[in-house]
């Protein structure tokens, strides 16, 4: 085992029989196997598509299988040893695929032939040959590192497909890109420039897959509304549902409905009690907790069931509740019940058999649903507040929280901007700060809650039109960058703010282990990233730029 794709890494890298996140080195050997194969499906599936031919089941697969080897998704590793015999299948397919439509199959990279096997004993043994650390000594630190900063940005990006997948969008062209993306890191490049340069592409990729998303959350539930999501909790049974996945939400509330069960959110489906389709249902009572790493002791005293839709789960069995939770999509944990065909009843009928909350907590309610429908719905006013000067910098603080020392940062950052500045914020790095009263500016709440980590679109596309509107650029805008980096899917977010031209971003609390100094020299110099330090030193350095 050796992992550094997210930030509580060992220093130096997990090494270990259990990595700080508790995936066990046997699963993590397995996620390296499951990738080498999956980078040699695209290899097939990219040159099957410039000859002009695809296949729903494989361009299906590839995002799901990708999301399961995200940071805290899925730690099973007899789904593991299932999904490596799945994507060895597709892989013969691919290639089926790709002779049928007379593409050119010569001189193909090494996982396109690699033959792993199918047991635990074999995949153990095959382990080396996928494990990072084997490019280390040939190609070097920079190399290896610009490869992973591609690699776990198509993660993230894979994660974002899926959640669009899942609710009935995908496309041809993005399914196309991906492998094209795939195919080139399955040749285990060297090129800084290149490796760059395809970095860049997966930011515009995952811009895109974020679009897709944008679409099929607002398309199915509606565009989120400004809505006071209560924060405590009411009496009666009840059930948390935590991930991303708002189309597992739906079918619960569906499932759940007349059953006298009270379904509250969790983490970074909070956004989940915006969308008019969603709140519409009475029994979505709001939501329960904070941010993923808090979930040990959010779920501990949650008196009901819980499900686990997609990634940030962890050890279950530490605060033993593991006896009432339930996980779905591509999430696993050995000896946790897994909902694969959308039947949520065994989480109901265990919410009913739990004894719910005894009374209502005194209310207590946080603003949300500032997407970009709502925010440039109201765009004149904003504009008119820029003008006058009564709104004179903007700040955009959020992404992956996570529970290393020195994520405060966040939260006093927040409260230490100026009164006249707005806070835009996404991801469940929110909440360091939602429920602090930080007042308003003529009625506008100045705590934007635009929405989950994928929001980052409506975040984007708000600077754009505002930008548009003042005739400036982004970069010219008063608008300041703080993200919070945790893993795959924020690299991605990063990298699609790096493809748009975005410079000066604050990033911390600590940078990624795989971007090396020479790596990182690249990023500053030719994007003017900033890790982020002391809090007051950081705030005039941003309002000295506005």
């Amino acid at each position: 085992m050796y992992c550094v794709q997210c930030e509580q890494s060992n220093k130096g890298g997990c090494a270990v029989k259990i990595g700080s996140c508790g995936k066990t080195a046997d699963v993590a050997d397995m996620q390296d196997v499951l990738l080498r194969v999956m980078l040699g499906v695209s290899a097939y599936a990219s040159r099957a598509a410039k000859a002009g031919e695809r296949d729903a089941a494989i361009d299906a697969f590839t995002p799901y299988a990708w999301f399961t080897t995200l940071t805290n998704v899925n730690f099973d590793a007899t789904r593991f040893t299932a999904l490596i015999a799945e994507a060895l299948a597709m892989r013969a397919k691919a290639k089926a695929l790709a002779q049928g439509a007379g593409a050119d199959l010569s001189d193909l990279p090494e996982p396109a032939t690699w033959n792993p096997g199918t047991t635990a004993s074999e995949l153990a043994a095959a382990a080396p040959f996928a494990a990072i650390q084997r490019f280390m000594d040939r190609d070097g630190p920079s190399v290896v590192g610009l490869r992973n900063l591609a690699l776990y940005g198509l993660k993230g990006a894979a994660a974002y497909s899926e959640h669009a997948r899942v609710l009935g969008t995908e496309e041809a062209e993005v399914s196309a890109e991906f492998h094209r993306i795939s195919a080139f890191l399955a040749s285990d490049p060297t090129d800084l420039g290149a490796l760059v340069a395809e970095s860049l592409a997966v930011g515009a990729l995952n811009l895109k897959v974020m679009e897709l998303l944008d679409a099929a959350n607002t398309g199915r539930f509606g565009h989120p509304e400004v809505t006071l999501v209560r924060m405590t909790p009411k009496a009666g049974k009840c059930l948390l549902v935590s991930g991303h996945d708002l189309g597992d939400l739906e079918t619960i509330l569906k499932q759940s409905a007349g059953k006298g069960v009270n379904v509250y959110t969790h983490g970074e489906l909070l956004p989940g009690c915006t969308y008019p389709t969603l709140k519409a249902y009475p029994h979505l009572i709001g939501n329960y907790g904070g941010a993923w790493q808090d979930q040990q002791s959010d779920f501990d005293a949650f008196p009901g069931a819980i499900v686990m839709t997609s990634n940030c789960l962890i050890n279950p069995e530490i605060k033993g509740y593991a006896d009432r939770l339930f996980t779905a999509g591509p999430v696993g944990w050995e000896g946790i019940p897994h909902i694969a065909d959308h039947d949520f009843s065994p989480a109901i009928d265990c919410a009913l058999a739990q004894p719910g909350f005894a009374a209502d907590a005194p209310e207590e309610t946080i603003p949300a649903g500032f997407a970009r429908n709502t925010v440039m719905g109201v765009a004149d006013t904003l504009l008119g507040m820029i003008g006058k000067g009564e709104v004179k910098n903007m700040f955009l603080i959020g992404g992956c929280d996570g529970a290393r020392p020195g994520r405060n940062y966040f939260h006093d950052l927040a409260l230490a901007t100026p009164k006249d500045s707005l806070v835009l914020t996404l991801g469940c790095g929110k909440f360091r700060f939602n429920r602090e009263d930080m007042g308003d500016i003529n009625g506008i709440p100045r705590v934007l809650d635009v929405g989950q980590c994928n929001d980052a679109y409506s975040a984007i596309q708000i600077a754009t039109a505002v930008a548009g509107a003042l005739g400036c650029g982004v970069n010219d805008l008063p608008l300041h960058y703080a993200i919070s980096w945790f893993e795959q899917k924020a690299t991605a977010v990063l990298l699609s703010m790096l493809h748009l031209g975005i410079r000066k971003i604050h990033l911390g609390p600590t940078l990624p282990q795989f971007l090396t100094p020479e790596v990182l020299g690249v990023l500053v110099e030719n994007f003017d990233i900033r890790p982020t330090g002391d809090v007051q030193h950081d705030l005039a350095r941003m309002l000295e730029a506005a």
